[in-house]
């Protein structure tokens, strides 16, 4: 989906349209959710503190995001999708991979197949998407981006090398800034280059992670497209407003557990593991987990493990925190969660 967040507000509100919108909290901790390509022509994008994207763009109007209408959004979507294929893998509220190898409506190419999605998103629900066609999930990735916003992008098999080896690595899905930045170091800042380096050196250099580099390079990626992927885990966290020390979190971590009490009840499995984290004004991480012999039963329970790891924090009295999270992990079926032992952290 184009700007989706943005394009939502837009759609919903005809006086912000041809406007820079920005989706964001409007605080001094707040981050942007999501920009308004009026917006991105000023630099702002995702992720940008909401202080800078100001400053950036100033005549640009700020939204509360509204994540309830957007999943609402989302789910009309995903119907579409599923009109033409069952192999769905949603990414995000906005982002999916669809395998329509063989797809319900009988089309002869994967190309007639995105131009009907794309034609019934506009038609039902009043906004655009962008679609890359591609042999593999990683090509397909980088063709959704192509041609944004309202476009549509195919790499054939044969294509693939004549586009892919002049690309900057650094847009190659996965590869953030700092792989970028120990590439460049290597004298590697194109594919091409990428593609140049032997297995085993990309293995010394990345670990694991060299094998996904070789094989993107030559673009290759074997994953399949997965639907109704297992959750592995759910959080929820808030900045706050001005730096605190420990002891005055125990309101935020009260809260933060009742909102994930209620995310977790959408939940089909159960988890087993509670996880505390803060970062400090000096953004140190600090996480503390507890695993019990059986799942919290209630938001009461949760609440109680996430504030007895808070007592496993050191209480030093000049230390502040700028973010706190609550989360559930290991997710697990109900009947395998019974008889385990209980696993601190």
């Amino acid at each position: 989906m184009d700007a989706f967040y943005d394009s939502v507000e837009q759609r919903d509100n005809p006086e912000l349209r041809g406007k820079p919108v920005i989706v964001a909290w409007q605080s001094k901790r707040s981050v942007v959710c999501a920009a308004s390509y009026e917006a991105r022509s000023f630099g702002v994008h995702s992720a940008m503190p909401a202080v800078r994207a100001k400053r950036l763009c100033q005549h640009a109007i700020f939204i509360a995001p509204d994540f309830t209408r957007y999943r609402a959004v989302s789910e009309n979507v995903r119907e579409i999708f599923k009109r033409h294929t069952d192999l769905i893998e949603p990414l995000s509220l906005d982002e999916a991979y669809l395998d329509v190898s063989q797809n319900r409506t009988g089309l002869p190419t994967a190309m007639l197949v995105a131009k009907t999605i794309r034609e019934q998103i506009r038609q039902d629900v009043n906004l655009t998407a962008s679609a890359g066609i591609a042999p593999n999930k990683f090509l397909a990735k980088l063709a959704s981006d192509w041609w944004k916003p309202d476009g549509l992008f195919v790499i054939q098999q044969e294509e693939v090398d004549s586009f892919l080896l002049p690309l900057p690595v650094g847009r190659m899905p996965g590869v953030g800034k700092l792989t970028e930045e120990k590439l460049s170091k290597l004298g590697i800042r194109t594919v091409s280059e990428l593609r140049g380096l032997e297995l085993q050196q990309l293995e010394q250099e990345f670990g694991r992670y060299g094998v996904r580099l070789y094989e993107l390079a030559r673009g290759i990626d074997e994953s399949p497209v997965v639907p109704d992927r297992p959750t592995k885990s759910i959080s929820v966290e808030d900045t706050f407003e001005h730096d605190v020390p420990l002891a005055e979190t125990e309101h935020m971590i009260r809260r933060l557990a009742e909102k994930l009490w209620s995310a977790s009840r959408k939940e089909s499995r159960v988890a087993r593991t509670v996880i505390l984290k803060l970062k400090t004004s000096e953004f140190k991480i600090i996480t503390r987990s507890y695993t019990p012999s059986s799942p919290p039963s209630s938001c009461e329970e949760l609440i109680e493990i996430a504030l007895r790891l808070r007592e496993r924090v050191d209480l030093d009295p000049k230390r502040r925190y700028r973010l706190l999270r609550v989360g559930l992990a290991n997710f697990r079926e109900a009947e395998e969660t019974t008889g385990q032992p209980a696993l601190f952290e």
